[in-house]
This record gives structure tokens, sequence and C-alpha cells, in this order.
């Protein structure tokens, strides 16, 4: 199912950063198991009425927590995002924990403001899904 959801050229476009090529699933399920083998990352599956509708994670970057979640595209704008994370942020009270977004991925940036996020800064790295430097937001709940 996940592979699924890195078929969609928009949902690639507006996370920016993704693998190198997400049609290779050797690829995918090699990142899977290398994440799902990781003691460290908390990984959950979301659900809407049942169904399979994307997945979360924290996970640690040099030390610091961070979240990143995928929605499928045709689950998108229906608040699952946000209550999702709401949750693993319940479970997971470290903190600070931070998130990261391309600049215009404002539905993003929104799912992590009604959570309490803030911006905390920005960088440029190079977006595989649009094959350029862009910039990325950095946001941070303390």
């Amino acid at each position: 199912m996940f592979f699924s959801f890195m078929q969609d050229k928009e949902s690639l476009w507006q996370a920016a950063f993704t693998s190198a090529d997400p049609s290779d699933f050797d690829a995918h399920t090699k990142h899977w198991e290398k994440i799902l083998g990781d003691p460290e990352t908390l990984n959950r599956t979301v659900l809407a009425d049942g169904e399979v509708v994307g997945s979360l994670a924290r996970y640690f970057m040099d030390g610091t927590a961070q979240v990143t979640y995928w929605i499928g595209s045709e689950f998108q704008n229906k608040s699952i995002a946000t209550k999702a994370l709401a949750q693993l942020l319940e479970l997971d009270q470290s903190r600070p924990i931070e998130a990261r977004t391309a600049f215009d991925n404002l539905a993003s940036a929104r799912v992590l403001e009604k959570n309490g996020f803030v911006v905390v800064g920005e960088d440029t790295y190079f977006a595989n899904a649009r094959g350029a430097e862009i910039v990325e937001i950095i946001w941070r709940l303390a």
C-alpha cells in the first residue's frame, strides 16, 4: 500500500524530498526494512475507517527527534494527518521534536501548525521529486 502512495506524481512534488526513484520497488522495500529494523524509530500506520491511508514516524536525525508522515492523495484534506500526528505526539513525548517541509507544502505546514509546531529555520536541499535544490522549512515543537 505505501509503495502505491509513492507513485502519485502530485504528492511526490508536494513532498519534494523523496527517494531518488520512487518507482524502484526493491529500494522501497530495503528502505522500509531499514526503518522497521531501527529500534529508535517509532512507526505507525494511519487508518481511517479501518482502511490504510498513510504512515507516520518519529525518528532521530543528529540526535534530534523528527516526525514524518505521508497520507495517500485520495485521503488528503480530511484532517487525517493532523489527527494522526496529534496521536503520535501524545504517545511519544520526545521534545523538542522537529519536522521539515518543502517551502511551498502549505498542506503539511497547516498540519504542523495545528499541532503546535513553529518555524525555526530553513535550509536548502536537493529535492529528488523536483530535480532541483529548494528551500526546506524547519519546524519545531518544544
